[in-house]
């Protein structure tokens, strides 16, 4: 009895010590997961570009290195919501960080688009016909042609000058110009049924267009105006005219945006009607949703009406540039909320503090912690910054780090 009684305490005094550990290791991931998820709550006129950075900084590292992005000849794919963004928006971030020279990220991809250029008859395309469906290679080749065009002109823009891979790249581009069809003047463009940038049934075409509008505008040493690219601007200038009235807000902002770099492709009456739609579908909260801005064409898709970063981002960024007077207290508005809606961490506490802006998927649920789950966020986040830096420039004290 004596050792019975031995074995029953040595059993209760086990089972207390594994629910004190229990409990002790629930409270660590509790803790962590807070840690992890923590919001900051910024003053008004205050976010933290460094977190941005952060953020951007690791999801570029992540999609670089994802066997699922990976090319032929060591590349990697361009794409819409992880690299384009990035490429657009880290280089904001240098004056306020004190930055003196591109991050190793932004070379690297930069880089990457430059190999894929200089090998354009030799790479395959990024979503091959005999591997994925009939008609992609053509997709894939004009949605990396526009897209190589964009990040390296914008790559050149700050530089000032025009370097000889960004030309080619623009003849990539004009070669890949469709000449006939209800799509002359634009190009052929991934279509994945994947809104906002890769579907047929919301147009994603349109918007391949106005990126490669933007890339003109944005190309230094008055490229726009050489003589030999004039017949196919000519192109894509009525294109753009003649398709802009069946475009959700999203691509018509987008065209907006072009038109801030690139003239005649947007009239002054559908500029002001634009400008005066967006306005109206502002949330109570002073934040756009995505989900208002696909309304038009987005059918079957998942509706999120609450604000997100993306489409604040976007509108913020895009209406700031058109420098309309009367629409200044509501972009001021929507960049506040940009301000206050800066997430806590990303990844893992242990990478230090990071924060960026969420935005959701239209097409399908996906677990908001997984990698492909961010995949809305890296675009938000980039809009976002893209945004408040652009504002910052004009007036210093909108955005300073956080100490």
């Amino acid at each position: 009895m004596h050792k019975m009684q031995i074995g029953r305490d040595n059993w209760r005094a086990n089972r207390s010590v594994l629910f004190a550990q229990s409990v002790a290791l629930l409270g660590i991931m509790l803790t962590l997961v807070a840690c992890s998820q923590s919001k900051p709550v910024p003053a008004d006129g205050m976010w933290d570009p460094k977190a941005a950075a952060a953020y951007l900084d690791r999801r570029m590292r992540w999609w670089i290195s994802w066997e699922g992005s990976a090319r032929d000849h060591g590349t990697f794919c361009v794409s819409c919501h992880t690299a384009v963004p990035y490429a657009l928006a880290r280089p904001a971030l240098h004056a306020t960080l004190a930055e003196r020279t591109p991050t190793a990220l932004e070379r690297q991809l930069t880089d990457d688009v430059r190999r894929r250029v200089q090998l354009w008859n030799d790479t395959s395309p990024f979503y091959p016909d005999e591997y994925v469906a009939p008609g992609k290679s053509a997709e894939s080749r004009g949605t990396e042609a526009v897209l190589s065009a964009l990040i390296l002109a914008c790559d050149d823009a700050r530089t000032g000058r025009l370097n000889a891979d960004t030309v080619t790249a623009f003849d990539h581009m004009w070669a890949e110009q469709l000449t006939s069809g209800d799509g002359a003047g634009a190009w052929s463009w991934l279509d994945f049924d994947l809104s906002p940038w890769e579907s047929a049934a919301v147009d994603a075409q349109y918007y391949g267009a106005a990126l490669a509008a933007i890339a003109v505008g944005l190309a230094p040493e008055s490229y726009q105006s050489r003589q030999q690219i004039q017949d196919s601007l000519r192109s894509l200038r009525d294109y753009l005219a003649r398709e802009y009235p069946r475009q959700s807000l999203h691509h018509q902002l987008i065209l907006l945006w072009a038109a801030t770099k690139l003239p005649g492709v947007l009239d002054a009456g559908r500029r002001q009607l634009l400008v005066a739609t967006v306005l109206r579908a502002q949330n109570p909260d002073g934040g756009w949703s995505l989900s208002a801005l696909m309304a038009r064409s987005g059918k079957g898709k998942r509706n999120y009406p609450d604000s997100d970063g993306y489409a604040t981002g976007l509108v913020t960024l895009v209406l700031g540039q058109t420098a309309t007077p009367g629409a200044e207290p509501q972009v001021q508005r929507g960049l506040t909320w940009l301000m206050r809606n800066q997430q806590g961490h990303g990844g893992s506490w242990i990478r230090g503090q990071e924060g960026f802006w969420v935005a959701r998927s239209l097409n399908k649920w996906r677990n908001p912690w997984s990698n492909v789950g961010r995949f809305m966020s890296d675009a938000a986040t980039a809009y976002a910054v893209l945004a408040l830096t652009e504002r910052a420039q004009a007036e210093p004290v909108v955005a300073s780090a956080r100490k």
